[in-house]
């Protein structure tokens, strides 16, 4: 149930896999109309949701073949369409003479370059109601475009082989039967049948699951296409995660390596034991690599020695366990390279030279980049500062491309190289952050009630004036093991909130990653506990401070995040003035129940809730139940969910606001019909921000419009009352 955080480049490949199939024959689409950049200058300095959804988002760097050129994404979005789109960019590698070398009106996503670095291949959607994505290629000045695949219902990624001969494309194919299946007569009945679990997931209804389909490729076509999982029910990639990383070929081109969980209905619902298979193509034999290692294993490296390294957890259930790095020689013999490592890997790469693996992983509330001799084991940090970076591609003379974002900033390109000065490369969002003022940034080493330090980031208006009062905002991490690092968000964006006069107090509490494995894995069977006199910590801790307006603080989250400004809700002690939740848990019992991925619940909270027996389950279900807690709501909540997620289904958001009205609270609901566990679309986002300030502002800044707006409606709604129900007349007694 880990809330992710998504980056530029995944809310544009989100954005564009919408249904279309492009021609048979070679065609270009139409130049423009293209979502463009913003260059509107700003008579005011304001951090606005409209300037925020200006900015442009930097993804995906791509090093030519010759180490000379770097092709990357920038997607903007037309807040008046409700559409974003993702254009082409070269650079040199230095990050001279940046060139836009598409135009178009829709994406382009999952690009590389291909034949040397002559062309670029890349997913492209025609325009038309009846196409969907497909595989593009063009020349790498942007010019020559052609269609080189005709998947029916269209590809979500690709990766070709080393030798370019064959391409693996990831397409969706059908899953269990229709009402029309059963009952051909009844065309225009819209009724559902199941017979086992996960019938849904994340934001769909599961009809169709992805399969990796293997198709020759001459330089201009991808035929003799074939699905290498026909008749398996199973998924590769997996949902709701997996993309290309899911897939590794070998160094001869004759093996593919992907990752699946072969499993079903309970059995897939209840367990996280992936494995990685190797699948032959020219016998079409699949060898299981991963047998008897019992959690996640995921995104298969393989160097040209045909040596392979990938992501493993330890344990089946535990989705949020430890990520270790394994390897296994040419011969099979498998090792982990991070038995000493205590901390979590997100992403892997081989050096160039395949005597090292780079990493990316929480450390100490940022993500740095990371470097380990396989031989040795020895770990070298290549880049760290108060930044997360994002993605590993490689440059001559030991420099590594990435991208780095921070709470002050989004995405931009870097060159990154140990002992040195990380080098912008990219200055897509420049000129626009010059129109505001930044935020303050500072790290807090907070005391915890268990005589531990916790890490503590801490945000400040621009501006900031230490002998004025401020009101705070206390951030609630989702996940609920995912980082407090320094992530950008076009929602939970830290620049914005800081930037509307608020104080915002992030803990990297129990439960989150960076900080060690004891210290995440603490809070499963425990979510009302030690984390959550954590976030407490923080708020007394920083309420001593003499610019926070102590009794002006809110607290906010989303997901577990959601689920702890519920708990806090009946649990808070007069501390916070307002509360608001995103796609939150108020109920556990309806969560066991209603979600769609039965190893998380069962892992974090124990076990069933009626399973008396078990005092881990029994004490999650009791004392850490958000509703079990109602009795002590005394302030005002607003409760915020898109209808189509299926991991907290949005009824727990009902049940929160019903609850709260019930008592007679201030409380408020905003729910949206076309969104999932987030709010993606750029005018529903700005609405979410807007929303959530005025919420805020109304009841943590007493002087501001919000605050006298809601008290001029409440003073209507008193004065309508009072005429329509005239209190009697009193009438004279007589002597």
């Amino acid at each position: 149930m880990k809330l992710a955080k998504l980056t530029a480049l995944s809310v544009a490949v989100l954005a564009l896999l919408s249904s279309s199939t492009c021609s048979k024959q070679e065609s270009a689409p139409a130049q423009g109309p293209a979502t463009e950049k913003t260059t509107t200058k700003m008579e005011k300095k304001e951090f606005t949701p409209e300037f925020l959804n200006s900015l442009g988002r930097v993804g995906g760097p791509q090093v030519s073949p010759d180490g000379k050129k770097i092709l990357y994404g920038v997607t903007y979005y037309d807040i008046s369409t409700n559409k974003g789109n993702c254009d082409l960019w070269v650079m040199d590698i230095d990050g001279s003479n940046a060139k836009q070398i598409t135009n178009t009106p829709k994406s382009e996503s999952n690009y590389v370059w291909i034949d040397g670095g002559k062309k670029i291949a890349f997913i492209y959607t025609e325009d038309g109601e009846a196409k969907c994505p497909q595989l593009w290629i063009m020349n790498a000045d942007g010019g020559g475009r052609s269609c080189v695949s005709n998947i029916d219902e269209g590809i979500e990624g690709f990766v070709f082989s080393p030798d370019e001969k064959r391409v693996v494309m990831i397409a969706q194919v059908k899953y269990g039967k229709t009402a029309q299946d059963v009952y051909p007569d009844l065309d225009k009945t819209t009724g559902k049948l199941y017979d086992d679990m996960m019938y849904k997931h994340w934001d769909e209804w599961v009809t169709v699951i992805p399969h990796p389909f293997v198709a020759d490729f001459d330089g201009n076509k991808a035929g003799n296409v074939k699905d290498i999982l026909e008749g398996e029910p199973y998924e590769s990639p997996m949902r709701p995660w997996g993309g290309i990383e899911s897939l590794a070929w070998t160094p001869d081109s004759k093996n593919l390596v992907y990752v699946s969980r072969k499993k079903t209905g309970k059995d897939y619902a209840f367990s996280t034991n992936s494995d990685l298979y190797k699948y032959n193509l020219e016998t079409g034999k699949t060898e299981n690599l991963t047998q008897g290692m019992m959690g996640y294993d995921t995104y298969p490296i393989i160097n040209s020695k045909g040596e392979m390294a990938w992501l493993s957890m330890e344990h089946d259930g535990y989705e949020a366990d430890k990520n270790r790095i394994f390897f296994m020689d040419a011969a099979g013999n498998k090792k982990d390279l991070t038995e000493n490592w205590d901390y979590s890997v997100d992403a892997i790469a081989w050096s160039p030279d395949e005597k090292a693996i780079y990493f990316i992983c929480p450390f100490q509330g940022v993500q740095p980049i990371f470097r380990m001799d396989v031989a040795t084991q020895k770990v070298d940090t290549i880049a760290m500062g108060v930044c997360d970076y994002d993605g590993l591609a490689f440059a001559e003379g030991g420099k590594v491309i990435t991208c780095q974002h921070s709470y002050q900033t989004p995405n931009e390109i870097y060159s990154v190289e140990m002992g040195k000065e990380p080098v912008q490369l990219t200055h897509v969002n420049d000129e626009m952050l010059a129109q505001v003022d930044p935020i303050g940034i500072e790290k807090r080493m907070v005391p915890t009630t268990d005589g531990k330090l916790m890490t503590t980031w801490v945000c400040y208006p621009p501006n900031f004036d230490p002998n004025k009062k401020y009101p705070a905002i206390l951030f609630c991490e989702g996940g609920p093991q995912s980082p407090v690092s320094q992530f950008w968000s076009y929602r939970w964006n830290m620049r914005i909130m800081a930037s509307n006069g608020y104080i915002v107090i992030l803990p990297n509490r129990r439960g989150l990653p960076g900080f060690g494995t004891e210290w995440n894995a603490q809070i499963s069977g425990d979510y009302g506990g030690q984390n959550m006199r954590d976030y407490l910590a923080a708020v007394d801790y920083m309420k001593k401070e003499p610019y926070i307006d102590g009794d002006h603080i809110g607290a906010v989250g989303a997901s577990y995040g959601g689920y702890s400004v519920y708990f806090l809700a009946g649990n808070h002690n007069k501390r916070f003035a307002c509360f608001l939740a995103h796609a939150g848990i108020f109920n556990l019992e309806a969560q066991y129940l209603e979600t769609e991925e039965m190893w998380f619940v069962q892992w974090d909270l124990g076990g069933a809730f009626w399973d008396k027996n078990n005092a881990v389950a029994q004490r999650s279900y009791t004392q850490a139940n958000p509703k079990n807690y109602v009795q002590n709501w005394d302030t005002p909540i607003m409760c915020t969910a898109g209808e189509l997620d299926y991991r907290i289904v949005f009824t727990q958001a009902c049940q929160a606001f019903n609850a709260a009205k019930i008592k007679g609270l201030p409380a408020r609901l905003l729910l949206f019909p076309d969104e999932n566990h987030w709010i993606l679309k750029p005018q529903n986002s700005i609405m979410w921000q807007r929303e959530f300030f005025r919420w805020l502002d109304t009841w943590l800044k007493p002087d501001s419009e919000a605050a006298k707006q809601y008290k001029a409606e409440q003073d209507s709604i008193a004065a309508a009352k009072a005429a329509a129900n005239p209190a009697p007349a009193v009438e004279e007694k007589q002597n």
